[in-house]
């Protein structure tokens, strides 16, 4: 938070004026520094056979429950009653419905889109944590891989969605380690879990910016997306896996700052900001 001010790059106080806790502006240099991560990941899903997507962000309660979001979490889901409609808190849920009853060929290999979206998350159960700062909060913005594939190719695919997770975070430059998660800590609708853990000086922890799910056909089967085989018609696999959020800003801002207040910029963003080496203190 200090180095984002510093930089000019965040304004806490007025978000809370306008919106309340957990809500901010991004500013100058970091409004030009989230598109230019966003941006690049982009690119990267591009280069890889995703179709970018920008999708809506209010979805039917159909759509929210047969991803597995309206379960054990879904407090944390913003609903607007008047309209039975929810807020999407990643895109994984807009595109795991864009299929949706629909028969899949899947012959020439997997389905791959990127969202681009705005998410949100009510941040239940969260009060004290992270109240500084932008790593807990109720809106930021995010690009989601999401992969529909023949259950047979799920752990291949999973992998592959790790690698160019790991292939993002190099690209900034960020210190990180990836978790297997263990069974009991997993969401209702994943069978296998890769989260990425960056360092965090601050607070002299690792936290989690991306991780990777392969949901096998839990979400397929709910929302009636299918392939069809010589014996018929059989649900397919989903996937999905995060290429860059807000929340990496805060490790990025963190890992590169430097002793008079500069922030590095990782080489592979500095096409995306004009060239921009170092970022400068406005103040």
């Amino acid at each position: 938070l200090d180095v984002a001010e510093g930089l000019g790059a965040l304004d806490m106080e007025r978000g809370a004026k306008v919106s309340g806790s957990r809500f901010y502006y991004l500013t100058g240099i970091g409004a030009r520094l989230e598109l230019a991560l966003l941006t690049a990941a982009a690119d990267l899903a591009e280069a890889n056979g995703f179709t970018l997507m920008m999708t809506p962000t209010l979805v039917l309660p159909e759509v929210m429950a047969g991803t597995g979001f309206l379960g054990a979490h879904a407090d944390e889901i913003y609903h607007l009653p008047t309209d039975d409609l929810y807020l999407t808190g990643t895109s994984e849920v807009a595109l795991a419905g864009y299929h949706r009853d629909e028969i899949l060929d899947l012959s020439g290999g997997p389905r791959r889109y990127a969202g681009w979206s705005t998410c949100y998350r009510r941040e239940a159960g969260s009060h004290g944590n992270d109240t500084r700062g932008i790593i807990r909060v109720h809106q930021f913005n995010k690009v989601e891989m999401f992969s529909y594939c023949r259950e047979e190719d799920a752990a291949a695919e999973h992998e592959r969605l790790l690698a160019w997770e790991e292939e993002m975070l190099a690209k900034v430059e960020l210190p990180y380690r990836i978790i297997d998660t263990a069974a009991g800590d997993l969401g209702q609708s994943a069978a296998r879990k890769f989260d990425c853990e960056a360092w965090l000086p601050s607070q002299d922890r690792w936290m989690e910016v991306t991780s990777t799910s392969n949901c096998t056909t839990f979400q397929a089967r709910r929302l009636g997306v299918r392939e069809r085989t010589d014996g018929g018609t059989r649900p397919v696999a989903t996937l999905n896996g995060t290429l860059a959020t807000t929340r990496w800003l805060v490790a990025i801002l963190e890992n590169h700052q430097q002793v008079d207040g500069s922030v590095h910029v990782p080489a592979g963003l500095r096409p995306y900001l004009g060239g921009r080496e170092v970022l400068t203190p406005t103040r």
